[in-house]
Order: structure tokens, then C-alpha cells, then sequence
């Protein structure tokens, strides 16, 4: 069935702390940030602009994995209004009616916020997590404070899990056996307790705070508003045709919807997550004059399961990813972990991060290793090609005029001949997580029963114009033992394949010596892990 583009309309309707909102006349890619600023709601604070600081996080009602109603924690500097059309969004000013609500609760008992400009921010990132019980260092890991320092704002989360969880009342039991029921990792060694209160009463040199923090003023779970409001409020994605003087915006809810839309508007901006986009508006205040918004056209969001291997929608959020597919592809395990901040995988999507053919991307090395393949798109038809003849270079690639990318599709057969496949990804930056890459890196090789490689995948990110695989080098390897002779053999042409660029995150000198070492680092890990023994077998 066809889809003629409908009459644009000019009003945008969402809803923000309860409050239904109808917006006119007003640029659909104005931030969500700008608006909330502009409109009074001053509470969600700029920092950086770019996704990287969170003191922008608000949280809005989506989707987990399995399709039930959640809170997700987003960056507002980031979304632009359109996207939030027929949401809920519900932001710092919202949480606090006639008290407080416990996670705010807990970052005053704990001592959490100290000039404060980022508390806003970590308070809207706990909450999402605080309904979701993933309450723990990831669930912060894209907010930033300068002052304060860490220690008491985890222990804020622990004391707000803890609350949601029932442990608060039965945590003396559990730790009397030795058991934290938290999911933070702590590296501030905090000593072994006897009570939840001790517990959370020690610092970081074992001094003891005298604040009461079993007195925080909890929510019984069948009066929580917030909770409440998951089982009554769901997304209202509906198709949108919307307009301005000087912008139109569309959210079309079907495919072929989109493809009649490219043809009438071939100037068209396509735009999914936002993660990448929303640094045009935010820093450079663009207005893209048609914006095609694709989060709503469900056959681009779905993830299939066959029997040669994953279908994954161009559309579909990268914490989607990482939650249905955990375990079947390690390597993209490892990369959604260190992948920016829970806010930004909450939106960005895996067409977007290989549509932007940016040569630091962090999944096209992952996706080039696993011999990944994409589906384009068009009214004229479809057309697959492997990921690798995609990049034609620096921000360029293979997609004509009308067309879009539908699907990315992941192999799951190993080579014939091999009895086990080894899969690995790494990323070097300047920040453990929520960094750009300096170099990423990811390694495929299947081995057969005797030890010899009979298949190999060496994918590089930030070492050329485009990611790019070491096809010679790979080549070499076919036949030869999976051994510390061969990797040493190979290593001079590995480094010698790329001429790496410097630039304010590295030299070339370094990104060439990390294209050789991350192989090792490779082989070493499999090898002196005893990896070789948890082989993955599609």
C-alpha cells in the first residue's frame, strides 16, 4: 500500500510533569533543552551541549526491551521537540510535588550536591533507573561533577535502590551474611558492614557519617504517581505532519510512507536517535528545512531472529540492542558497553551511527569484523551489500538519492571448516566511558580443530578516512597457527596497512602502535584468559 504525504498541520502536542502541552508556530528543531529553558523550566541545566556532561538529562516514557512502558533517561541538549511529540517528559522540577521523592531524598541525605548545577541531572538519570532497578554505575555513567566528587552521590543510589528494592528494611539481615544486594561496583573499597546503615554511614576513609538515612521519606509502590503513571501513559507515536514558515517535520508510521515522502522531498534531513544530528541544533542552532523522523516506522524497528543470523532495524535504539541480543554476539557486547552513556544508547541507533560514516564510530569496526551486511531502501526497491563496500570515504557512502538504510544484517554461521570462533572489540580513549574513540578495534577469527585459522576479521576505527578492514593482513593469517609467532608475524604489515591521522587525540605514531598491540591484546586475552575454553558456537 502506497502512502501520499498528508497536509501538514501546526501544532505539536506532548506532555511534560503531567501537563499536556500544544505547541504552534515553533521549530520542531528547537531542542528540548532550549524549550524547557525558554518556557520557565530552568531546573534542566546546559553543560556541555553534546550529550557528554547529563546535566541536560530528563527522563521520557518509551520502551524497554520486552515493549512494556518504562523511563528512560535522555539528553534534552540533544532531542530535538519534534521527537518528543506525543511524549511524556518529565523533568527535575516534576519529581517533587508535596515531598520529596526518594532519590532526591537520598542525594540530600548522602551529601550528594554541593555547588549543584549537576545534581538535576544525576537526580533525573536515578530516577529513570530507580523504576527500572538497574540503579547502578552505568546508570550514571553519563553524568559528570566537578565538586562534589562520586562517593556520596553513589552512595545516594545505593540508599535509593535499596529503598525501591524493599532492602532497606531487611538489608541488616542480608549483610549480615555478607550480601550488598547492590549492583555498584564499588573501586572506593568500602569495607565489609554489618548493617545496611553502617554500610552506607562509611566514607571513603572509614569515617562515620552521623546522618540518619534510614529516615528518607519513601513511596509505597501501590501510591507512587510515577509508577502509576508507566501503567496508564504509553507513547502516542502516531503519525505527524507538522509545519512551520520555514520547516516542516515529518513522523510517518510506515515504510513506504517514508519512500513517498524522499520522493516528494529528496532535500529531506532523515533523523532517528537524534544523538548526531542534535549537535547541528545545539550548537549551530541549524534548522533543517523538511525532517523525516523515522522512530515511529515500525518495520524499521525490529529485531529478528533467523536462521542465518540477526536482522536488526535501522531505527531501533542501541539499549534495545544490548538488552535482546546480550550474549549472542560478544563483541558488540563490549562495544555497546563503553558506547557513550545510557541517555545517548537510550536514542541513538545503530543506521544512524553507521549512516554517518564518521571514521571513529565506534560499531562500524564491530560490525565490519562480524561480516555484517546492509539492506538499503528506495521506492525503486532494495538492494543488500556487505558493510564493508558501504564507506566510499570521509563521510561518504553508498546510499543514492531516495534511499535510506532498512535493516543491518548479522551473520550468525560460522566458516564450514571451523570447530569454534573467537570475537572481540576494544576502544581506546581518553575516558574509560562517554568518549570518542582514538582508535576502536575489532577481531573475528574462527579456528579449526587443529589450531589453524581459517578465518580472520580485522576491523579498525580512527585509523583512516573510513572504518576500514586489514584485508591483506587478514589474508596472511588464513592458514597458520593461531599462536604468539604468527601474531608477531603479521604485526609490521598490520601497522604499515593504515597511515593514521594526529589530531588533538592522538599522534599517528600512537594510533599505529595501538593497531598492532590491540591484536596482541587480543590474542593474549583468549589465550591467558582461557577464552579459548568459552568459545562462542552459533
Amino acid at each position: 500500500m502506497t502512502h501520499s504525504p498528508e497536509t501538514p498541520n501546526t501544532q505539536l502536542r506532548l506532555t511534560i510533569n503531567g501537563e499536556v502541552v500544544q505547541l504552534q508556530n515553533i521549530s520542531p528543531s528547537l531542542t528540548l533543552l532550549q524549550y524547557l529553558q525558554q518556557s520557565g523550566r530552568t531546573g534542566t541545566k546546559e553543560g556541555c551541549g553534546d550529550g557528554d556532561c547529563g546535566a541536560c538529562t530528563v527522563a521520557i516514557i518509551g520502551e524497554d526491551a520486552n515493549g512494556n512502558p518504562c523511563y528512560q533517561a535522555v539528553n534534552s541538549c540533544l532531542i530535538p521537540l519534534g521527537a518528543v511529540a506525543g511524549r511524556e517528559v518529565v523533568t527535575v522540577e516534576g519529581l517533587a510535588k508535596d515531598r520529596l521523592h526518594p532519590v532526591q531524598a537520598a542525594m540530600v541525605k548522602t551529601g550528594g550536591s554541593q555547588c549543584g548545577y549537576c545534581t538535576p541531572g544525576f537526580i533525573m538519570s536515578m530516577f529513570a533507573a530507580y523504576y527500572d532497578g538497574k540503579l547502578d554505575d552505568a546508570a550514571v555513567e553519563g553524568n559528570l561533577c566537578r565538586c562534589t566528587g562520586y562517593l556520596p552521590i553513589r552512595r545516594a543510589a545505593q540508599l535509593a535502590i535499596s529503598s525501591a528494592s524493599g532492602v532497606a528494611n531487611g538489608a541488616a539481615n542480608e549483610a549480615a551474611n555478607g550480601s550488598t544486594n547492590s549492583s555498584i561496583n564499588d573501586s572506593e573499597k568500602i569495607v565489609t558492614y554489618t548493617t545496611a546503615n553502617e554500610f552506607l554511614n562509611k566514607t571513603e576513609n572509614g569515617v562515620l557519617n552521623t546522618l540518619d538515612y534510614e529516615s528518607v521519606d519513601l513511596f509505597d509502590s501501590e501510591s507512587d504517581p510515577f509508577r502509576q503513571r508507566l501503567t496508564a501513559v504509553t507513547a502516542d507515536l502516531r503519525s505527524i505532519s507538522y509545519s512551520t514558515d520555514q520547516q516542516q517535520f515529518y513522523r510517518p508510521t510506515e515504510l513506504n510512507h517514508v519512500l513517498a515522502l524522499l520522493q516528494q522531498h529528496p532535500e529531506a534531513t532523515l533523523v532517528a536517535g537524534a544523538t548526531d544530528l542534535g549537535l547541528e541544533m545545539s550548537h549551530h542552532r541549524r534548522a533543517f528545512p523538511v525532517l523525516i523522523s523515522l522512530e515511529a516506522v515500525s518495520d524499521l524497528k525490529q529485531i529478528r531472529r533467523t536462521e542465518a543470523g540477526v536482522e536488526i532495524g535501522a531505527a531501533v535504539p542501541l539499549s534495545q540492542i544490548e538488552a535482546n541480543l546480550h550474549g549472542v554476539f560478544p563483541s558488540l557486547d563490549e562495544m555497546l558497553h563503553w558506547f557513550a552513556a545510557r541517555q545517548v544508547r537510550n536514542r541513538a541507533t545503530i543506521g544512524g551511527n553507521i549512516g554517518t560514516a564518521s571514521p571513529i564510530g565506534d560499531l562500524p569496526p564491530v560490525l565490519l569484523a562480524l561480516d555484517a551486511e546492509v539492506e538499503l531502501v528506495s521506492a525503486q526497491g532494495h538492494r543488500v551489500m556487505p558493510l564493508a563496500n558501504f564507506f566510499k570515504g570521509y563521510r561518504q557512502t553508498d546510499l543514492q538519492s531516495s534511499e535510506l538504510i532498512r535493516a543491518v544484517h548479522i551473520p550468525t554461521q560460522i566458516t564450514p571448516s571451523a570447530t569454534r570462533r573467537f570475537s572481540q572489540s576494544y576502544k581506546v580513549g581518553k575516558r574509560g566511558t562517554d568518549d570518542i574513540s582514538i582508535v576502536a578495534a575489532a577481531f573475528t577469527v574462527d579456528l579449526d580443530a587443529a589450531d589453524q585459522i581459517v578465518h580472520a576479521r580485522l576491523a579498525y576505527g580512527g585509523v583512516a578516512a573510513t572504518p576500514v578492514r586489514a584485508v591483506q593482513v587478514e589474508q596472511m593469517l588464513i592458514g597458520q597457527p593461531w599462536s604468539w609467532p604468527t601474531i608477531q608475524q603479521v604485526k609490521p604489515s598490520l601497522q604499515a596497512a593504515f597511515t593514521p591521522l594526529t589530531d588533538l587525540r592522538g599522534t599517528a605514531d600512537y594510533r599505529r602502535m595501538l593497531i598492532g598491540n590491540l591484536l596482541e591484546k587480543f590474542f593474549v586475552e583468549i589465550n591467558e584468559n582461557q577464552r579459548i575454553n568459552q568459545a562462542v558456537h552459533y
